[in-house]
């Protein structure tokens, strides 16, 4: 009997990046895959929206593309509709992107508060083709934060997610070499770095196969060699001293499914040995039998070694990778493909939030509401270069939702795994109280974030902002009124103040903040709407 997925099949030609083997490329050279700058969403108030995308196309034909708070709207990948940003803080004055050679222009203009990396874009920046390879985060508002980075023109879209979560490029090729190769009874090796996910592949290629048998998982690093024959092939009655009934090993309680055999790079020379003559002969014999049994299972293994390396190295058998390696995938790291980010943080996030009963915190019904997930440490989750990759990223949504449980957002300072300390910046103390009218500043010396950065310090006092800024505070009226980011108290709608008065239960300082107005005119605006005496 041929051995599961080998005889008449062909080992597959070789390609690069997610799989190894590709039977349909056509050969020879073909023209280039031109990319599309794209802005994929990272974090929003309204958590489910992560992952949401732009595609820049007018930048191709060398026009400008201007997203501001109501268009143009964002969609998920593979579907017709979206929405716009639609934040009640960002400015209805775009941001404007321009092509800019092989790069993109980020020209902000009035548009409110824009940074990247925490630095404000007041001026425009350039962002050169490496810039976009990588990804750059950009911050709207202190709310919502996008990765301005780039996706490839001729991009397709599988029909299921295959459990997976994400929709870049580099997952779609993953979820497509899996639909690709799922039915057939090809042994399969998924090699990927440590957390990468390839046990939740594997699960994939089990349940889009043929096979409806089990799905059993076997740690061959943590296979003992002495025990590694009857563990993997089982043992009849009387085969050793104990053996008081025949015993099923790995490949025959996966009978009729699929045989997952984790970190095959880590098995042991006997192992080795033993999982070959299985794979060339398609049988095996239990411990103590006389009688060879046929294999029915499908193998797939998962390696994060170099196996290369380890043959030159006479630590692994090359005819064994050979006939492991029916088809190959290759799983990507996460700082790979960081436009995922956002959407699997919130993944996790979830699970954990409704184990606590807090997931409202993700769907918040008031949209002044601050976001969950503040805008900085979105950013500081997409530049962190995640060793551990999916599994360290579930690690650390865990640890923060529990450290901020009965907490309405997360702590923006709070310090993730190998992030070195975040340096202590002392306060700033308040110039001293002055006459008021005089100034020791121009008021064109302050710009857009130090204005805001000194009224949330004083709480929206504008006297104590005025005199924290060094100007007087008739010009840091003038400064927010010509703001397009910020308000003044009469500019709020009498339904937008009600509904805030109520959602905070009358807490004045709460809707301070919330609202980010002055104390005193928002008290006044309540009097005048009977709210308060």
């Amino acid at each position: 009997m041929a051995p599961p997925g080998t005889g008449d099949l062909p080992r597959p030609v070789a390609t690069a990046d997610l799989s190894t083997a590709d039977v349909s490329r056509p050969q020879g050279p073909r023209p280039a895959s031109r990319s599309i700058p794209a802005l994929t969403l990272v974090s929003h108030p309204t958590a489910r929206r992560a992952g949401e995308r732009l595609l820049l196309h007018g930048l191709l034909a060398g026009r400008e593309v201007a997203v501001s708070r109501n268009a143009p709207d964002f969609t998920r990948p593979g579907e017709p509709l979206g929405l716009p940003l639609g934040d009640p803080f960002l400015s209805r004055k775009p941001v404007r992107f321009l092509p800019s050679g092989g790069g993109v222009r980020v020209i902000v203009d009035g548009a409110g508060l824009c940074t990247c990396a925490g630095e404000p874009l007041q001026d425009g920046r350039e962002f050169g083709p490496d810039a976009l390879a990588r990804g750059v985060p950009l911050e709207f508002a202190g709310r919502v934060v996008v990765l301005l980075h780039q996706v490839p023109s001729t991009e397709s879209q599988t029909s299921a997610s295959l459990g997976m979560v994400g929709g870049s490029a580099l997952l779609q090729a993953v979820r497509q070499g899996i639909e690709r190769v799922a039915d057939l009874d090809v042994p399969v090796l998924i090699r990927g770095e440590t957390g990468t996910g390839k046990e939740l592949v594997a699960q994939a290629l089990h349940a889009q196969g043929r096979r409806k048998g089990p799905f059993v998982s076997v740690n061959l690093g943590a296979l003992p060699k002495e025990l590694a024959a009857s563990e993997l092939f089982g043992s009849v009655r009387g085969a050793f001293t104990g053996a008081q009934r025949d015993r099923e090993g790995f490949f025959q309680a996966a009978r009729g499914g699929t045989l997952f055999l984790d970190e095959v790079g880590e098995a042991s020379p006997e192992v080795q040995v033993l999982l070959l003559r299985v794979l060339e002969t398609g049988e095996m014999y239990p411990v103590g039998a006389s009688r060879p049994v046929a294999t029915q299972v499908r193998l797939v293994a998962a390696t994060d070694a170099d196996l290369e390396a380890q043959i030159a190295d006479g630590r692994f058998r090359a005819p064994l990778l050979h006939r492991l390696a029916g088809y190959e995938l290759r799983l990507p790291p996460l700082r790979e493909r960081r436009e995922d980010i956002g959407p699997l943080f919130f993944h996790f996030a979830r699970q954990e939030l409704e184990a606590l009963g807090e997931a409202r915190h993700l769907a918040p019904e008031d949209p002044f509401a601050p976001p969950w997930l503040p805008a900085a440490l979105a950013v500081r989750l997409v530049l962190h270069p995640w060793p551990g990759n999916i599994r360290q990223l579930r690690n650390v949504a865990r640890q923060l939702v529990i450290g901020a449980r009965g907490q309405r957002c997360l702590d923006p300072d709070v310090l993730l795994p190998q992030e070195p300390p975040r340096p202590v910046v002392a306060p700033v103390p308040a110039p001293p109280l002055e006459q008021e009218g005089v100034s020791r500043r121009k008021s064109t010396d302050v710009g857009e974030q130090e204005m805001l950065a000194a009224l949330r310090a004083n709480a929206w006092d504008v006297r104590r902002a005025a005199q924290h800024l060094g100007i007087a505070r008739s010009s840091l009226y003038d400064l927010i009124e010509r703001s397009p980011s910020l308000r003044l108290a009469g500019d709020l709608s009498e339904e937008e103040l009600t509904r805030c008065f109520h959602a905070c239960q009358g807490d004045l300082d709460e809707m301070v903040k919330r609202l980010e107005v002055s104390g005193r005119a928002l008290r006044r605006r309540l009097r005048e709407l009977g709210l308060v005496e």
